[in-house]
């Protein structure tokens, strides 16, 4: 959130299951996330944001994300002749997704239906932006995190991030705790 907070926005929203905590900074609008899979939370995170703003959806599972990586596709000059933009994933999926005019149903169309989370849901809705005649800006592919062999690779492209130096903790109580683990079980066996 640190990350978007310093590219130039006229409103910034949370689309939030639950409540949020003491973590969530001023300036940012909640809104709740509303029931079905993935492809009607995301249209409906549109419709949110609906307006004569553009609106960017960004996955919250990519640390790596630079405020430059945004910065320049997003400022008014970057924005011309663009009526969407689209950031691909290396599994195949998608990090980031946005509309130059945030209509509902059009973010409904583009949407619903959706495959997702699958090795095809970028070129599924590339293939949607295509029929719908959309000029898309295709911003740089990132890596998601969803496995820790992700989470491995994001720590190494990003060493010095608040994200690498939480992993490498994590990693290492999992190390830590899996020793004490195999030093009880011997205890017990032997």
């Amino acid at each position: 959130m640190l990350t978007l907070e310093q590219v130039p926005a006229s409103r910034r929203v949370l689309v939030l299951d639950g409540l949020p905590g003491r973590w969530l900074r001023p300036g940012w609008d909640v809104v709740p996330q509303v029931e079905g899979g993935l492809d009607r939370r995301l249209a409906a995170a549109f419709a949110a944001a609906a307006g004569p703003a553009p609106a960017l959806l960004v996955g919250m599972d990519t640390p790596q994300l630079a405020a430059r990586t945004l910065a320049e596709p997003l400022a008014p000059a970057g924005r011309s002749g663009v009526d969407a933009w689209f950031g691909p994933a290396a599994d195949g999926g998608f990090w980031a997704f946005g509309l130059a005019r945030p209509e509902p149903r059009l973010a409904e169309r583009l949407l619903h239906d959706l495959p997702m989370s699958t090795s095809t849901t970028g070129a599924g809705l590339r293939a949607r932006l295509a029929a719908e005649g959309l000029r898309v800006r295709e911003l740089p592919e990132l890596t998601d995190v969803d496995t820790p062999a992700t989470a491995d690779d994001v720590a190494a492209l990003a060493p010095g991030s608040g994200f690498a130096a939480r992993w490498r903790e994590a990693r290492r109580e999992a190390r830590t705790e899996a020793r004490r683990q195999a030093r009880s079980e011997s205890a017990l066996v032997g």
